[in-house]
C-alpha cells in the first residue's frame, strides 16, 4: 500500500483544506501536514499580511502628517518662505529644511564657535533657497556643512523678481 498524497488539513484558523503532498519525500509527508496543522489557511495568511501593510500605511501616513504639520508651524515661527516645486516635492523639502536648520543651529551655534550673528546671516541666507528641491538634495548633509552648502546654491535655487528674465 502506497503512502497517501492528498491530506485532509485542519489548519489553525479552524479552515480545512486538502492539500497534495506528493512533491514531498513519503517518509516527509505526514510531519508537514502536522505543521500545516498549525499554520492559518492561506487565504486568513494573506488576508493578516493585507491587514499589516494598510495598518503600516496607515501609520507611516498619520507619521507623516504630523511631520508635515510641525515643519510648517516651524516654517512659519522662523518666517522660511514657501518652497516652489511639484506639490509633493514643496511638503517633502518643508521637511528636510525642518530637519536641517536646527540640526546646523545645533552643530554650529551650541556646539560649535558661531554666534548668533553669524547664524542669522546663515539663516537669512537659508531663506534665499526657496526651490524645494535643493532642501531635499541636502536632506543626508552634515549640518555643519550648511553655511557652505548655501554658498553653493546657484541662481537656479533663488528666486528672481522676474521669473522670465
Amino acid at each position: 500500500m502506497a503512502v497517501k498524497t492528498i491530506w485532509q488539513i485542519t489548519h489553525s484558523c479552524g479552515h480545512q483544506a486538502e492539500r497534495d503532498l506528493s512533491d514531498r519525500a513519503a517518509d516527509r509527508r505526514a510531519g508537514f501536514a502536522q505543521w500545516l496543522a498549525k499554520q492559518e489557511c492561506t487565504d486568513c495568511w494573506r488576508a493578516a499580511k493585507e491587514g499589516d501593510e494598510q495598518d503600516k500605511a496607515a501609520w507611516l501616513e498619520a507619521k507623516r502628517a504630523q511631520e508635515q504639520a510641525e515643519s510648517d508651524a516651524w516654517s512659519q515661527q522662523y518666517r522660511m518662505p514657501p518652497l516652489e516645486g511639484t506639490e509633493r516635492a514643496v511638503a517633502w523639502g518643508v521637511r528636510c529644511r525642518h530637519q536641517l536648520l536646527p540640526a546646523a543651529y545645533a552643530s554650529l551655534v551650541l556646539e560649535g564657535e558661531t554666534g548668533e550673528a553669524g547664524w542669522e546671516e546663515i539663516e537669512d541666507a537659508a531663506r534665499t533657497i526657496t526651490r524645494a528641491g535643493w532642501w531635499i538634495d541636502q536632506r543626508s548633509s552634515e549640518p555643519g556643512d550648511l553655511a557652505e552648502l548655501l554658498q553653493a546654491a546657484t541662481e537656479a535655487d533663488r528666486p528672481t523678481e522676474n521669473p522670465h528674465f
